[in-house]
């Protein structure tokens, strides 16, 4: 059979009903992608409008970086360094593209047309770029703080209001090796009683004839153990306190990095650090971002604050008199609200009622997402014990005849009109027992039906001294239209910046330890989103 060659002309005749069809295939030209070597103008890859052209014209024209050369005193011997101006241009694009890991940024730096650009093509070796990321520490604040004047003389922070949202994120920390003091002494008795026991055992079996590799694994095995509890016993020599929270409450340890913190998520329980962003209204603008060790946020509300007011210490401040902060409830407390009054600060927190109050949340609950059973572990319990107890706003209280009616629909007697609870007026109703003991709804109001025989249940007036607390003004003002209308604007302000972060961007994890180094890499993540 004859060979044909591609891009001939073949006529090939058809015979149909007595007709000869003639048929001419066509000609196309050859696509060659075999590899090649071909002249590349680097500058023309950082195309005008793109992010990577900003960049790389701020670095080089816009930012003072002369910080970083005091990293190096190699002016007279030693080795030429790679200038910190194109590891801060790669380190950020990668972030902007989602992509923290320093190998994966010696990656593209060899084979992405754009880090090419970027880096000149010099190919840093992942182990120079991961130690640039890990000592960044006070330069990039400086950088972050360079980017934010340059923001503003551009217009393009409105001092409207700004929003203030935190995430938990994991860090480059084991779980397993969180605990107390007294957890680990705990460990290291454990491990100390096991390296015995099979010691002995060890010098028992020695006597007898065995197989030399089984001799072998017990011996590694009694070595691992005694090593595994003379670290525990030189961590608990090295820190011979536990660590306390804001409250003097002690606070779990950790022996990989004991500056992050266990905290609970949507996706379980994580050791990490909690990421705070605080974001202007007019273009999304970050202003401010901090990484702390902590799971609470009610402790990291008023720190962010006072780093906006001071974020532009020469120019002119960021919050002015008729700026507004709003947060979620994770950052509502009494205490935190006195403090925003004492700054002069106008400020919307929600506390946990707020949209249990707002009508328009009345449908919120057929709008939740069902838990995801990977990583919900409650089961039913969790839906029991939270559909157990009545609340009291489940009782019917009437402030004018002073009377209280249970679920059940009786009539509770007043226990108590003046009283006095953690500082706040309080009136108290207890249920009889002759109603309260044979009730059929004693699992739905009771936490402990076989321990407690009757209800109590206490209703607020805010503080004793006759002033209404700092929760219940803010309650007020949020609950308000105005109040509610303004609060809107916080969902379409923070929220975008953080699906764009863990979505877009897929930034989902720290990759440093401590939390200077964490709190460093966080400002990057987000100097690289901030476009």
């Amino acid at each position: 059979m004859p060979t044909i060659v591609p891009g001939t002309k073949i006529n090939i005749k058809v015979e149909v009903e007595d007709d000869i069809l003639e048929m001419q295939m066509a000609r196309y030209k050859p696509i060659d992608t075999s590899p090649r070597f071909l002249a590349v103008d680097l500058q023309r890859q950082l195309l005008p409008g793109t992010f990577e052209h900003a960049l790389n014209h701020l670095i080089d024209f816009e930012l003072d970086l002369s910080g970083f050369d005091a990293r190096f005193k190699n002016d007279e011997t030693g080795a030429a360094a790679y200038p910190p101006a194109m590891l801060l241009k790669v380190v950020l694009f990668a972030y902007s593209q989602g992509i923290v890991s320093s190998r994966g940024i010696e990656r593209v730096c060899r084979d992405h047309v754009t880090f090419i650009a970027l880096s000149g093509d010099t190919q840093p070796h992942f182990t120079t770029i991961a130690g640039f990321v890990s000592n960044l520490a006070d330069d990039i604040a400086r950088v972050f703080t360079q980017i934010l004047y340059l923001c503003d003389r551009r217009g393009l922070i409105g001092r409207e209001m700004f929003a203030i949202d935190g995430v938990k994120l994991p860090s480059n920390a084991s779980k397993q090796k969180s605990g107390t003091r007294a957890d680990f002494e705990h460990q290291a008795a454990k491990l100390e009683a096991a390296a015995r026991v099979m010691l002995e055992r060890h010098r028992e079996e020695d006597q007898k004839p065995v197989e030399a590799d089984l001799r072998q694994k017990e011996a590694q095995r009694i070595t691992r153990l005694q090593t595994d509890a003379a670290r525990l016993r030189q961590w608990l020599a090295a820190h011979p306190e536990d660590r306390k929270g804001s409250k003097g409450a002690i606070r779990k340890s950790n022996r990989t990095d004991n500056e992050s913190a266990k905290m609970a998520t949507s996706k379980g329980v994580i050791q990490g650090y909690t990421g705070v962003a605080a974001v202007d209204a007019k273009h999304q603008i970050i202003v401010d971002a901090q990484a702390h060790g902590t799971g609470s946020e009610q402790e990291l509300l008023v720190p962010v604050i006072k780093a906006i007011q001071n974020a532009l210490a020469d120019e002119q401040a960021l919050i002015t008199p008729t700026s507004l902060i709003t947060a979620d409830a994770g950052y509502h407390s009494e205490a935190n609200l006195k403090q925003l009054a004492q700054l002069d600060v106008d400020a919307l927190i929600a506390d946990n009622g707020m949209r249990q109050r707002d009508p328009r949340f009345k449908d919120q609950d057929k709008h939740k997402q069902a838990p995801d059973p990977l990583h919900d572990k409650s089961g039913n319990k969790k839906a029991k014990k939270q559909a157990a107890v009545y609340r009291p706003e489940d009782f019917q209280y009437d402030t004018d005849a002073h009377t209280c009616v249970c679920p059940a629909g009786k009539t509770l007697y007043g226990n108590g009109s003046h009283c006095i609870i953690n500082g706040f007026a309080a009136v108290k109703f207890q249920a009889a027992q002759q109603d309260c003991v044979p009730c059929k709804q004693r699992d739905k109001c009771l936490r402990t039906p076989e321990k407690t025989k009757t209800r109590q249940v206490s209703f607020f007036h805010g503080k004793a001294d006759g002033e209404p607390s700092f929760t219940n003004k803010m309650q007020a003002r949020i609950d308000s239209p105005e109040g509610q209308a303004k609060y809107g604007r916080r969902f379409a302000t923070v929220e975008p910046v953080f699906g764009n972060i863990r979505h877009n961007k897929q930034l989902n994890r720290f990759t440093l330890r401590g939390q200077k180094k964490v709190d460093a890499q966080w400002k990057a993540l987000l100097s690289g989103a901030q476009h």
